[in-house]
């Protein structure tokens, strides 16, 4: 067979070469390729890294792309610029193997690169570079093994129609190939301008995102829809799909959509913000993230909740920091009737003023509330200026002051009591006696005096 014919070529070129002298000049032209690479590298970064002052975000950009890309590209015109060379006089069997490694090198390089600027340093990019390398080298070794063209025309052999579009699973992967580069691309210009954006001073926050995403979507459907003709797919072959599509936006994703609506809304009318203390429902907490499907609320408790975006518009929402982060928080006592109401007040109002949470302005006051059944109800009202905080370090810490300062003034902290008093006889009742206690009993059963008397020893017995 034609593949068997030129893998043996290959493996007799190779074995030719290595026995014969002409594979050290080979091996020393790559170690010259090599070395000239790497010292290259190393001044070429020296100098960028060496000269001190703030680097720009371009600036880190451009050192972080030289430092995975600047070797394996300066190898690979070293060793293509050699070949032809070395080529008039012996064999390049090793230099000819060492372009296509080194050029697939540069191309995973280059991707995870991309990749790592435009999502960061995710959990699945590992994966990814390992799949992706892995088909690179899986191509590598079907070029270098002369496979490589009668596989593409396998792929390209195995075709099927959508409309009047004839399409192949070469071209399948050629689209899907040549989308994800122009994503990157267009991820890249995304990330630049966000950085852009970010730097620049005296815009809000909630403008910031909403210029992001409608730039970030924009350039994704533009990428799209310049990729797919590169490879020749007609784009009028997709109107079927997009009308499936809208059909299914229609029905089954109409609540995502809404939410999606929704979040757009929230970041142009900045009803909320990143940072405010909300409450809706029975969830309230600090506002973390405002995603364009769902919002974050983190508890204090650290528990963080995904909210709807919808449910933020179209039910009421507690902010307690929309155009002033001040709030009150009320701490309710109690104190006996015969306390000094008075100095009690004047104990609230002095402790609450020394908290150092508590705002001097507005003063902390104090109320009489009510007159409660154990005792009088007094309220000291504060205000704080750190909602998101909580208001429990507060309560606690005013509450174990003002129990040492009651016990220090003789003012008394009432528990709940119940009186019983007896206003007239009551009518007979069996009292269980033991043996001793039988002719008392027969005496209550003829004296009423003497039955209420045992009868309230009993009470007295009891404890209420």
């Amino acid at each position: 067979m034609q593949d068997d014919t030129e893998f043996a070529i290959l493996l007799k070129n190779t074995w030719r070469d290595v026995q014969s002298p002409d594979v050290l000049w080979q091996l020393a032209t790559l170690a010259v390729c090599f070395g000239l690479a790497w010292l290259l590298e190393r001044y070429v970064l020296a100098r960028v890294n060496g000269r001190g002052e703030p680097a720009s975000a371009l600036q880190r950009f451009g050192r972080s792309w030289l430092r995975r890309m600047l070797f394996p590209l300066s190898a690979l015109v070293l060793v293509a610029t050699a070949r032809p060379i070395l080529g008039t006089f012996h064999h390049v069997t090793l230099l000819n193997l060492a372009v296509p490694l080194l050029t697939s090198l540069a191309v995973i390089r280059f991707v995870v690169f991309s990749l790592r600027e435009v999502v960061g340093r995710s959990s699945w990019i590992a994966g990814f570079e390992r799949v992706f390398s892995l088909l690179v080298w899986i191509v590598v070794a079907l070029y270098i093994l002369g496979w490589l063209p009668e596989v593409l025309a396998s792929l390209e052999a195995v075709s099927f129609t959508v409309g009047s579009q004839r399409l192949s699973i070469l071209t399948l992967f050629e689209a899907i190939a040549v989308v994800m580069l122009t994503l990157l691309v267009a991820l890249w210009v995304a990330g630049l301008l966000e950085r852009r954006l970010m730097a620049t001073a005296g815009l809000d926050a909630n403008v910031r995102l909403v210029m992001l995403r409608i730039v970030k979507t924009v350039l994704i459907v533009v990428a799209v829809l310049v990729a797919l003709p590169m490879v020749g797919i007609d784009l009028t072959t997709l109107s079927v799909f997009g009308g499936a599509l809208g059909v299914g936006l229609g029905f089954g994703l109409q609540k995502i959509a809404a939410n999606y609506v929704s979040g757009f809304i929230i970041l142009l009318d900045r009803s909320l913000r990143i940072g405010n203390m909300i409450s809706v429902g029975a969830e309230r907490g600090i506002v973390t993230q405002i995603n364009t499907r769902y919002t974050v609320i983190r508890a204090g408790s650290g528990v963080e909740s995904l909210v709807p975006n919808e449910t933020l518009v179209g039910s009421i929402v507690q902010n307690e920091t929309y155009t002033d982060s001040r709030v009150s928080a009320a701490l309710n006592f109690q104190v006996s009737y015969d306390s000094d109401v008075e100095r009690a007040m004047e104990i609230l109002v002095a402790v609450a003023r020394e908290h150092p949470r508590v705002l001097k302005e507005p003063a902390p006051k104090a109320f009489l509330v009510a007159f409660g059944a154990s005792g009088i109800d007094l309220r000291v009202s504060v205000w704080l200026q750190d909602p998101e905080n909580g208001t429990l370090g507060v309560t606690s810490d005013v509450n174990l002051e003002v129990w040492r300062r009651f016990r220090a003034a003789d003012i008394e902290i009432p528990f709940p009591q119940s009186e019983v008093r007896l206003l007239a006889p009551l009518p007979p009742v069996a009292l269980e006696r033991g043996p001793s206690d039988a002719a008392g009993a027969q005496d209550a059963g003829k004296k009423p005096e003497r039955r209420a008397a045992l009868l309230r020893d009993d009470l007295e017995d009891i404890d209420f």
